[in-house]
């Protein structure tokens, strides 16, 4: 079996080598189009490389062996490290500035994921908080962690924004921007559908009317209700359909569009980190800055871990941990664990480069 998911087409799945050709015309049309289809588990830039020889030994292989699962594993397991070592979290395939921008493509894609967990989490915790004070100093102490981490998440953003944004813009001032139009346009789309979606339907937000207490001006209710709007799809009310057909058909399509439209905010800031050129200072800063939101990411996660260990369902179950909250919970440290890799790896690159 193949080891090296990068490698050159004779490298491919060992039983291509070895494969005759069908004479039927039926049989290779088949062969030919479950070729193509295992041919995309490899990504695009690899394809480009080795892709006509490697498609020429998959459709031997197919015609030989039309339903067989060893190959089918082989080429799937493969593609999916190529995969990985074109997005710069493993392999050598990329170096220098190329795995720099690739580690921090895969940066965005780790510290989005997480953040859209993170926040849902969180904004559900400033419902309970905008109505009771807990009775759990667990509770408490992850709640205010948990707002810390968010603030510091919004700075860095902020931060990492700025110049990236000015280098695009001169770019374009200059008549190099050559393929940043559309990734450009991805993400003016996807936060315009963001925004407008989340400002309105944050007006239903449940914390509205809360009981006053000390501590309730911890976070401003319309970033709280903007925050609990944007992820509104991260609910239990998935595996509760009968629950979920009691919902307008407004919501419903809001939770459905909504992580579209953050994809495609992540999908164009990917593929524009990819393709503009950052100068040295400007990745340094990112670097730093990718630094402190994994710090903010640990910071999260060990609240998280607070809440559901020392926490509780609190006045009325107003802070209650549910199954979603555990899921969530493992999914960040994945998150975590991708973006310390990739910063790692970009690091690594920049020390030697």
């Amino acid at each position: 079996m193949n080891t090296w998911p990068h490698a050159a087409p004779h490298d491919a799945p060992h039983a291509a080598h070895h494969a005759a050709p069908h004479d039927a015309p039926h049989d290779a049309h088949h062969a030919a189009h479950h070729a193509e289809r295992l041919l995309r588990w490899y990504p695009l830039a690899w394809r480009e490389r080795y892709g006509v020889e490697f498609m020429e030994l998959l459709m031997e292989d197919c015609a030989e062996r039309p339903h067989s699962t060893s190959r089918t594993a082989d080429v799937v397991a493969n593609g999916v490290m190529a995969r990985l070592s074109y997005a710069g979290l493993t392999g050598s395939v990329l170096e220098g500035t190329d795995q720099a921008r690739a580690s921090l493509a895969a940066l965005i894609c780790s510290v989005a994921a997480f953040l859209t967990l993170g926040v849902s989490m969180w904004s559900q915790l400033m419902i309970g908080w905008q109505w009771s004070e807990p009775d759990s100093p667990g509770t408490a102490v992850a709640v205010v962690a948990m707002t810390i981490a968010v603030a510091v998440f919004a700075a860095l953003a902020l931060c990492a924004t700025l110049p990236v944004v000015w280098t695009v813009v001169r770019a374009f001032a200059q008549r190099q921007a050559h393929g940043l139009g559309r990734p450009v346009i991805l993400i003016g789309l996807g936060l315009t559908i963001l925004v407008v979606g989340s400002r309105h339907f944050a007006n239903g937000w449940p914390g509205t009317g809360g009981h006053p207490w000390a501590g309730q001006g911890l976070v401003p209710g319309g970033v709280a209700a903007f925050s609990w709007a944007s992820t509104l799809s991260i609910t239990s009310y998935w595996v509760h359909p009968t629950a979920l057909s009691t919902f307008p058909l407004s919501e419903l399509c809001w939770m459905l569009g909504s992580p579209v439209a953050m994809a495609i905010v992540v999908v164009g800031s990917v593929k524009t980190v990819r393709r503009v050129h950052l100068s040295e200072p400007v990745l340094r800063m990112e670097m730093a800055l990718a630094a402190g939101a994994a710090s903010a990411m640990v910071l999260f996660v060990l609240a998280s871990g607070v809440w559901m260990l020392n926490g509780g369902p609190g006045p009325r179950g107003l802070f209650t941990i549910g199954a979603i909250d555990r899921f969530a919970l493992l999914s960040m440290v994945l998150s975590l664990l991708v973006a310390i890799r990739s910063l790692g790896r970009a690091r690594r690159v920049r020390t030697t480069g």
